[in-house]
């Protein structure tokens, strides 16, 4: 991790399976040395957020869905990584991932996306697994589609 003094930066991510096809969003960072690349929905913690309050929260703002805390139950995954927020700045960051099942395919709603995602969102897509490991675009994080495997099985 680095050596710097700032506070970790905390981060929720909800994978959304319907089926076996999971959602994804193609982004594009303002931060040139971050690829374009395909990842869950989710985000930043809000100060005083739990993981759980901020992977509910960012569900409803990137996809619209609407879920009680209860609906998400405890985090699948977890990762701790070294980021890069802006050029140059390397921050350790922590990051739970949370699964909802949903019955089929949707369209996400982008009534509430930040000005940020408005630009850096490209496009979603509902991934098979066999679709994501066969995929030669960028992914985050790289190893997607063996926690995936693991995680939906």
């Amino acid at each position: 991790m680095t050596s710097s003094a700032s506070p970790i930066i905390l981060k929720s991510r909800v994978i959304v399976a319907a089926g076996d096809r999971t959602l994804l969003f193609y982004t594009a960072p303002d931060v040139p040395s971050n690829p374009v690349r395909w990842l869950t929905p989710g985000g930043h913690l809000e100060a005083g957020e739990t993981h759980l309050d901020g992977a509910v929260r960012e569900l409803f703002e990137e996809t619209g869905l609407v879920v009680e805390p209860g609906g998400l139950g405890s985090p699948v995954w977890a990762r701790d990584f070294v980021g890069e927020p802006s050029p140059g700045v390397l921050r350790d960051y922590h990051e739970e991932y949370y699964l909802l099942r949903v019955d089929e395919p949707f369209d996400p709603i982008a009534d509430n996306w930040t000005p940020e995602e408005v630009v850096d969102v490209q496009a979603w897509r509902w991934f098979t697994l066999a679709e994501l490991s066969s995929s030669d675009d960028a992914v985050e994080p790289d190893d997607l589609a063996a926690v995936l495997a693991r995680v939906l099985s």
